[in-house]
């Protein structure tokens, strides 16, 4: 009688045993999951901010369209997406460490929607159409616009019937002499931009990118 008690004792004690081991394995079970969980978090933030940095960094950029100066083709408020890709100068730092420099590779092409930095108050995005490229002449006079390069050392009238209506005129009088990485820009509302003819010739270094969409509102939606 006194063994089959021992024995019993026993038993009990190593069902005691197992099911406190049963729970510590739980437990720990438990805690890896908890942290394989917390690291799975922290690959997909890592991974989301090496793709998406890159892409806001490098590729497109979101802008809204403030003002009347391009309409009738972009409207207040519109929302566009910019190809940044390699047409602005791009800087990469660490607090006040510069890690490394991205420069414009890409030249714009005239006709082209751009958003750049105002000359005058880098703070602030302006949209405007491209009319002169580097190392050309631009003359505004008589409500025309006259382009000298060295395929037309003559000199050609710039035919924007494509995106302004006839009945838009281009005040002012304005002799621009473009060297490398130099720009003249307007406003398509030519009656209502700020512009080249306000504050002079726009250099690639304020450059952010083109138009490659508009993707607000839907029933305007566009690829250019």
């Amino acid at each position: 009688m006194e063994k089959q008690e021992q024995n019993l004792e026993k038993l009990k004690s190593a069902t005691s045993e197992g099911m406190e081991n049963q729970e510590s394995d739980k437990k720990e079970r438990r805690q890896e999951k908890k942290t394989s969980f917390v690291f799975e978090i922290i690959k997909i933030v890592l991974m989301a901010f090496l793709i998406i940095f890159p892409i806001r960094t490098f590729v497109f950029q979101p802008f809204f369209v403030k003002g009347s100066s391009m309409e009738p083709n972009f409207l207040n408020g519109e929302y566009l997406i910019i190809n940044e890709l390699g047409y602005k100068k791009t800087v990469v730092a660490a607090g006040e460490k510069e890690i490394f420099t991205v420069d414009s590779f890409k030249e714009l092409e005239r006709g082209t929607p751009v958003v750049f930095r105002y000359p005058r108050n880098p703070e602030e995005f302006f949209i405007k159409r491209v009319i002169g490229l580097p190392n050309e002449r631009v003359l505004i006079k008589n409500k025309t616009i006259k382009i000298f390069n060295d395929e037309s050392p003559e000199g050609f009238l710039l035919d924007e019937r494509d995106y302004i209506p006839n009945h838009f005129e281009t005040r002012g009088e304005e002799d621009f002499v473009l060297e490398g990485g130099q720009y003249v820009v307007l406003g398509d509302n030519r009656s209502h931009s700020s512009d080249s003819r306000n504050w002079g010739i726009l250099s690639s270094d304020y450059i952010v990118g083109k138009v490659l969409l508009r993707a607000w509102p839907v029933d305007r939606f566009k690829l250019y």
